[in-house]
């Protein structure tokens, strides 16, 4: 019996998650597709496809000529364009899909949070008095911080921010999560931290960065996400399991 061909979206400890279970079941053929903005990914448990399509009409017809049966989005929340993408690519080539997203941080007792619709907006807010700011967005759009550079700026990513910011006061630190609160509340307090960018990723790899500002008091700039696209989506690994089992039970069923 054929197997099942199963395109999954990464980038996320989720997908890695979902590609690991499932390939450790015969029924599936799993493919995992990275996007390559990572010099050095984590290493998977499935064979990797790392690039981009051409938009929605070139992933339709990877999907397609790939013999794909499901397409599962395990993208980070903030890649909207990729989910947009891979939305209307479903629908053109008429497989089934599924949304593997992580539920958002919810404030909580003692949090201190200004909501922002995006960067640039969070970035405003920040005032015109000088702060210390620890910017926790990754290094692609860390240059919408040059809009306000009378801030000191602690920029983390896992790859170096190329080109080096315009700002005056920023350091940089390479690191990859998850993170722990011990840790991130000494990082805060030993930089004199008195403010957060941030955006609504979710999951717990990098929540204790939240966890710790709410016990120092530090204001949060939480960036919210964009709308996501109408596809079927569940929260965890375990119901995407149930989801996929649902629609190809004999594959699930011949999983070891």
């Amino acid at each position: 019996m054929a197997k099942i061909r199963v395109l999954i979206l990464g980038g996320t400890s989720e997908a890695r998650a979902l590609a690991q279970m499932l390939s450790k079941k015969a029924g599936f053929d799993v493919l995992l597709s990275l996007a390559g903005r990572t010099e050095k990914p984590s290493i998977q448990p499935v064979p990797v496809r790392i690039g981009g399509f051409g938009g929605a009409e070139g992933l339709a017809s990877f999907l397609r000529d790939g013999g794909f049966d499901l397409l599962v989005d395990a993208t980070h929340p903030f890649a909207a364009r990729i989910s947009t993408n891979a939305f209307a690519a479903a629908r053109l080539s008429k497989i089934a899909a599924l949304a593997l997203r992580r539920p958002e941080w919810i404030e909580r007792p003692g949090d201190i949070w200004t909501a922002s619709r995006n960067i640039p907006q969070a970035i405003a807010a920040l005032g015109p008095a000088a702060r210390r700011v620890f910017l926790a967005i990754g290094r692609q759009e860390a240059h919408y911080a040059e809009a306000a550079a009378h801030h000191f700026y602690l920029v983390r990513s896992v790859d170096p921010v190329t080109p080096p910011l315009n700002i005056a006061n920023v350091e940089y630190i390479r690191d990859r999560g998850p993170f722990d609160v011990d840790g991130e509340a000494a990082l805060l307090a030993s930089h004199r931290i008195d403010a957060i960018v941030a955006k609504n990723s979710g999951g717990a790899a990098t929540y204790a960065k939240i966890e710790a500002a709410r016990h120092l008091g530090i204001e949060v700039f939480m960036i919210a996400r964009a709308p996501a696209p109408a596809m079927r989506a569940v929260e965890t690994v375990e119901k995407a399991l149930g989801v996929i089992g649902h629609l190809f039970p004999p594959a699930i069923k011949r999983g070891v």
